[in-house]
């Protein structure tokens, strides 16, 4: 029975490197990789995917990465946990099990965790009495929606991941758990724990230590207020968690990697995207930030103790994707002398060819990228300087595909109509808009199951 269990970070969302992973594999001693993929922005764009093919809707990359960190993780003995299922686990899974069959990696274990796809059972929820309230912005709207809708996931505890582990499963691959469920689970598996009063403090610092460490070297130096300072970030190491029993933890990273770990960094990634620190609330219970202490021990280390908890929440976040119409949009570089002027005029011109084409839109953005594409309105109103380039994109949203491909065509046409010593990228298509309505459900609502599959 182990007293620390090390659990690495192998991604923190799609796209992420793949090498740190690889890194950590080989140098970290771990007895976990976890590997988070999802954003609701990502849910979105694999439901996209789905909906063209239903044999799609997981993390492209997931086969691909596995093909290199399956064999490490055979070789060290560790255990890879991931949400790289997306929208469609089961297709992860069966494709998984093709690729340890190539790989000859016979008596592999591959659990598939599904649950929380609650797309077939909205009219069963409305039914139930559940208002599905938007909580970003309080509209009381949904039936509005209803037919439009093509996602609806909710965040999920650690109990699919648990059970899976319990199972014997080597690798385990989940749709839409909640991102700190990754580490969560294999923690409560090690230690025993359950979801009772006597373990609420220790899951508040499991949390805690999935929510430091869940976007990989965001804790290790990237994004860092401090970047410049941090060496060698092409070649950062992604961090290590080693859990202890107690529910103190040490975040670190592999030994003669890029990036640092110190109590900065640390707290950093502790304040990311949260709300109430006393309350961060997640499927597997409420972590208080507020009461625990950081301790830097020098050498890439900080260890995190004094955390507490507050039981699992009532409420689960139920993230619904529905057609929201399409987007069209076009981007045209403009080169000095007069650069700004040159885009200014661009601007007016397509304004012009929008009309003369009839474009019916619910929205346009005009934006001068290098000036206002960030800020937007909250842009200080300065004198332009005569620049060396600037680009003006445009970006509209319509209720048809043929309305969004009118960006595409006027934007086109400025080759030749707009200023001279323009540059285009490739025109862009038009691409179906999937809008997010975030809401709250009862625990109690959903279940997870595991599916295991040998080869």
């Amino acid at each position: 029975m182990k007293d620390v269990i090390r659990l690495g970070s192998g991604s923190g969302f799609w796209g992420d490197a793949i090498d740190p992973a690889e890194e950590s594999l080989r140098k970290g001693k771990l007895d976990y990789l976890c590997m988070d993929y999802l954003a609701e922005l990502t849910m979105a764009l694999l439901q996209r995917m789905k909906m063209k093919n239903p044999e799609a809707g997981y993390i492209p990359d997931l086969i691909d990465h596995m093909r290199s960190l399956l064999p490490l993780a055979r070789e060290s003995g560790t255990r890879i946990i991931c949400n790289g299922g997306g929208v469609n686990p089961r297709a992860a899974g069966e494709q998984l099990r093709i690729l340890a069959d190539e790989l000859g990696f016979t008596g592999l274990r591959i659990a598939v965790v599904e649950g929380d796809d609650m797309v077939e059972r909205m009219d069963q929820l409305v039914e139930s009495g559940e208002s599905l309230i938007n909580m970003e912005s309080g509209e009381d709207g949904f039936s509005n929606l209803r037919e439009r809708v093509v996602a609806a996931n909710v965040y999920t505890d650690s109990s699919g991941i648990r059970q899976a582990l319990a199972e014997g499963a080597d690798v385990v691959v989940t749709g839409r758990v909640s991102d700190n469920a990754l580490y969560v689970g294999p923690i409560m598996h090690e230690f025993g724990w359950s979801h009772d009063e006597a373990h609420a403090d220790l899951i508040g610092s499991a949390i805690t230590a999935g929510h430091i460490v869940e976007c990989a070297s965001a804790c290790s130096g990237g994004m860092s207020s401090c970047f410049d300072e941090m060496p060698q970030m092409g070649m950062v190491g992604f961090p290590i968690v080693e859990f202890s029993r107690d529910g103190s933890f040490v975040v670190t990273k592999p030994e003669e990697t890029g990036g640092k770990v110190n109590s900065f960094t640390v707290k950093e990634h502790l304040v990311y995207e949260i709300a109430d620190p006393a309350n961060y609330i997640m499927p597997d219970g409420i972590a208080d930030f507020t009461a625990l202490t950081l301790e830097d021990l020098g050498n890439d280390r900080v260890r995190v103790s004094g955390v507490r908890g507050k039981g699992v929440p009532e409420r689960l976040k139920l993230v619904i994707g529905y057609q929201d119409g399409w987007i069209g949009e076009g981007m045209v570089m403009f080169p000095w002398p007069r650069a700004y002027e040159r885009a200014v005029k661009a601007r007016q011109t397509l304004t012009e060819r929008f009309e003369r084409l009839g474009l019916v839109a619910d929205d346009i953005l005009f934006s001068f990228v290098g000036l206002d594409t960030l800020h937007g309105p909250a842009t200080k109103d300065t004198e332009i300087p005569d620049l060396n380039e600037i680009g003006l994109r445009v970006a509209a949203k319509t209720s048809s595909r043929s309305e969004a491909d009118k960006i595409r065509r006027a934007c086109t046409q400025l080759w030749i109509m707009g200023p001279g010593g323009s540059a285009f990228g490739t025109p862009t298509k038009p691409r179906p808009v999937v809008a997010v309505w975030p809401t709250l459900i009862d625990h109690a609502a959903v279940t997870q199951s595991v599916t295991l599959l040998e080869v």
